[in-house]
């Protein structure tokens, strides 16, 4: 699906969500990459298969 020169990585591969952002709607929280990853802004993922990638954004603990 990517047009770019050079490609951005496909949606499968371990840097996927480095792809260029093709719409985004901060409004709905969520955003398409041209790989055809759907990213949401708890950090969760929808590959293109259908296959979801959990939220991986860390966790800030309090200052001790």
């Amino acid at each position: 699906m990517c047009r770019h020169q050079p490609q951005c990585p496909s949606a499968y591969a371990s840097d996927h969500d480095a792809a260029c952002l093709v719409a985004f709607h901060p409004e709905q929280g969520w955003g398409l990459l041209c790989n055809g990853v759907v990213i949401f802004e708890d950090t969760g993922e929808l590959l293109p298969d259908g296959r979801t990638v959990p939220a991986h954004r860390t966790h800030l603990g309090r200052a001790a």
